[in-house]
């Protein structure tokens, strides 16, 4: 205990904190010479954990997880980071007591409102705030602090900081595909509808017999052996083949119908053009970059139904066991090299196989 007491005090004097920021800082400038993951994800999971080894009450384990938020948050966005996305509150949760849920509740409008002190952090780095999640399950008073929360920070189009409250990604692909049926079931707008049968029917039929009463009107013009009788049979035939006349089925029991007010047919959307991406652009992070990076703390190695559909093949997940209160630089450090290692080795991999296939090319032109 006194040994610990000691380092704590060590690392708290100001020559050491100054050193220590100022490695922070070089080793953050370090990092923006490579690669950068553009959109990183956290299951912040750990904080009870946390407090119940140190023997302190609940509430200041959950404190200490949001100012290791805070911490991991700068680091991102100071590194390059475009997008990070926390799981701050699972539908799941709901199923628990009321008490624990109302506890909950009140917890996460406490953060917001820490979240907004931390203002300078959010307007230095242009950071603003997006709440994904299914919003009617959220308490009026609540729903209305995050709704002037993501007002105040919507302005700021540097970065974004997705908080999903209350999230699951089987309910955001389910609102997904609902959201594309609806889309799927408008019918398209007028001038993208193709004509009738009978439209078309009725425009070349009126366009071939326009060439022949015009033949007709010629050959009676003109001098001909044939009687009077014969031209004025013509001009009465020629007069049945006028080009304003209605198509047959337009004529239905005598009466003639009006084929100008004829209405086209509403015509949908193809459902075969519906693809992984028309999905894609309905689900809350429509927009933005891909996934390519997924942490989770505490040693739990599941994904707890947390952006299943932004996983995709090259998305890493990173489990790591410290708990998140103690997540800092120095935990996230060695996951940021090691992804910026693998992206730099899955490079060179690409471009020896563009070289070898631009070698065979050219031999074969050859």
């Amino acid at each position: 205990m006194h040994l610990s007491q000691l380092r704590r005090w060590i690392l708290q004097s100001p020559p050491v904190e100054w050193a220590i920021l100022q490695l922070r800082e070089l080793l953050i400038g370090a990092l923006r010479q490579g690669p950068i993951p553009q959109h990183v994800a956290f299951v912040m999971d750990g904080n009870r954990r946390f407090a119940k080894n140190h023997r302190i009450e609940t509430v200041e384990g959950h404190n200490l997880g949001f100012e290791a938020l805070a911490r991991v948050l700068e680091v991102c966005y100071k590194s390059g980071v475009k997008v990070v996305t926390v799981y701050a509150f699972s539908i799941e949760n709901f199923k628990r007591s009321k008490y624990e849920v109302d506890g909950l509740m009140d917890m996460a409008k406490v953060k917001l409102a820490q979240l907004l002190q931390h203002g300078d952090l959010l307007d230095r780095y242009g950071v603003s705030i997006r709440v994904l999640g299914q919003r009617e399950l959220i308490k009026p008073d609540l729903l209305a602090d995050i709704d002037r929360a993501t007002k105040m920070t919507s302005r700021n189009g540097n970065a974004i900081l997705n908080v999903c409250f209350p999230y699951t990604s089987q309910d955001e692909i389910t609102t997904a595909i609902r959201n594309t049926v609806v889309d799927y079931s408008k019918p398209l707008p007028v001038q993208q509808r193709t004509f009738s049968e009978s439209h078309i029917k009725h425009t070349l039929r009126s366009r071939h017999l326009s060439v022949a009463a015009e033949r007709i009107r010629e050959r009676s013009r003109s001098p001909s052996s044939r009687g009077a009788s014969d031209i004025e049979d013509s001009t009465s035939s020629s007069a049945t083949l006028h080009p304003d006349s209605p198509p047959e089925d337009t004529m239905m029991s005598g009466k003639e119908v009006d084929v100008s007010e004829e209405a086209s047919p509403n015509l949908y959307p193809d459902p075969e053009s519906i693809t992984s991406q028309v999905l894609n652009d309905h689900m809350y992070t429509a927009g933005l970059p891909p996934l390519e990076l997924l942490i989770r703390t505490s040693g739990v190695e599941r994904l707890s139904d947390f952006m299943l559909w932004q996983s995709h093949e090259n998305t890493e997940i990173v489990f790591l066991k410290c708990l998140w209160p103690e997540f800092d630089l120095w935990q996230f450090l060695p996951v940021l090299v090691e992804w910026q290692w693998r992206r730099k080795k899955e490079e060179e991999q690409d471009r020896g196989v563009r070289s070898a296939e631009g070698s065979i090319i050219r031999a074969k032109a050859s």
